[in-house]
């Protein structure tokens, strides 16, 4: 583990698993590269992951003041992209948050990425796009939550948002330091709003999805936020040769808690040899 200067923002790396095949892997908001550590037990005989803590996680940096989160987040991967591949495309993990900066370098950058496993990336736009009632309900939990937080109750709109999008733990039944690490980042959530629901790249426009030349797996939790199953809708629809999956009794978390059962199809999707 170490910190370093990558896409011009000072950034904690893991490596994790010793195969031979370069995988970029992209961790949920309020998480840290760690994540991924149940995923590299399941290939690292077969793939290396290098994970990053994102801008504002882990012991990465904040991103600058005024600027994008999103932003920084796709300049740190597209470096990581271009360095682990050596000039070739490489294999791309992407959770939640780390699944949109994952799409968005797929589509900004094709040359840089061989495959996309998304694990319910939160593009909200997405189903906004296409009306879904799903919207409209997270839509209202969203307006509690920023409400909660302009009062200045941060735990409060931790443990809000954590019901919906954690492991299925209550917030305050948490470990100490996990609870504490999450509710001081809460105010991560809104940083990336302009990319995952306003659209200011135009991710969701007309042409750009169903532009995607690259394999994508697209893996849900079937007990997860209604929401999740609208964007995957919005997404399976419009990106060409889409992979759709959905892991019976998992929830948002689902590359953590089910990395095991999940390990097999990104095997298959990566063309990774079984393990023996």
């Amino acid at each position: 583990m170490k910190t370093e200067l990558v896409g011009g923002h000072p950034t904690h790396l893991r490596t994790l698993g010793g195969g031979a095949r370069p995988v970029l892997a992209l961790h949920c908001s309020l998480a840290h590269g760690g994540a991924w550590v149940p995923m590299a037990a399941h290939l690292g005989d077969a793939a290396t992951l290098t994970a990053p803590d994102l801008p504002g996680h882990g012991h990465s940096a904040d991103w600058p003041a005024g600027g994008s989160m999103h932003d920084t987040a796709a300049a740190v991967a597209q470096a990581l992209a271009e360095r682990i591949g050596g000039g070739a495309p490489v294999d791309i993990l992407g959770h939640s948050f780390g699944g949109t900066v994952a799409l968005r370098l797929a589509m900004q950058r094709p040359d840089l990425v061989r495959s996309l496993t998304l694990f319910e990336p939160v593009l909200f736009s997405a189903a906004r796009a296409i009306g879904a009632a799903e919207a409209r309900v997270w839509a209202d939990k969203q307006e509690q939550f920023r409400a909660l937080l302009a009062q200045g109750k941060p735990h409060e709109a931790t443990a809000l948002f954590h019901a919906d999008w954690g492991n299925g733990t209550p917030l305050d039944d948490l470990p100490e330091t996990q609870r504490r690490y999450i509710v001081e980042r809460i105010g991560v959530i809104d940083a990336a709003r302009d990319v995952v629901e306003d659209d200011r790249l135009g991710l969701v426009a007309p042409g750009r999805l169903d532009s995607l030349a690259v394999p994508v797996l697209l893996a849900e939790g079937s007990t997860s936020p209604g929401i999740i199953h609208a964007i995957n809708d919005a997404l399976s629809a419009r990106i060409p040769g889409v992979q759709r999956v959905v892991i019976d009794g998992a929830g948002h978390m689902l590359p953590i808690t089910h990395a095991g059962v999940l390990a097999p199809m990104v095997r298959a999707h990566l063309g990774l040899p079984e393990r023996g």
